[in-house]
């Protein structure tokens, strides 16, 4: 299968810079927390609020396992990285691509975490949530995007499919 799977933390911009790469690569979009929101009617929040953090990830994990495409962008939540399972099925579909941006940044774009719908258990910190997360990130990734001050989301796009020729 010839999809791009973006992975990385809550705020680094996946489903934004996903319709970019999309458009720019003439591939179709899926955005799975979107997709999650409108199968359960609800909020992320509201999900975790509703029918509980468990829930929330048992949900994730089966959508993520269950996807069937060709050229397609897909922009997982930033948990999804916390089933292997869900990994292992996307990893299968295509290339992934973790976007790293720094926890300095990731405060200044994630100002609400209460209304964001942020997989987080009661008292996690978003430098806990990237330190457990990082590595899986890391470890499922084809190529790591590197965040650069300044960049455009049309550049961050350039290099993306300038690293994927390469890859």
């Amino acid at each position: 299968m010839n999809n791009i799977i973006l992975v990385g933390m809550p705020g680094s911009g996946k489903s934004t810079l996903g319709v970019v790469l999309a458009r720019r690569l003439g591939y179709g979009y899926l955005d799975t927390d979107s997709f999650i929101s409108q199968r359960e009617k609800s909020t992320l929040q509201g999900i975790i609020d509703k029918k509980g953090l468990g829930y929330f990830l048992e949900t994730e994990s089966s959508v993520g396992s269950e996807i069937v495409c060709d050229r397609v962008v897909i922009a997982t939540g930033g948990s999804m990285v916390l089933s292997a399972e869900a990994m292992k099925h996307l990893k299968e579909l295509g290339t992934v691509i973790y976007i790293n941006v720094p926890l300095s940044e990731l405060r200044r774009r994630l100002r609400n975490y209460a209304d964001r719908g942020i997989a987080m258990k009661d008292g996690e910190t978003l430098d806990d949530i990237l330190a457990i997360r990082e590595p899986l990130y890391r470890g499922y990734a084809d190529i790591v995007v590197d965040y650069r001050d300044g960049n455009s989301l049309e550049e961050t796009a350039d290099d993306i499919c300038e690293r994927l020729k390469k890859y």
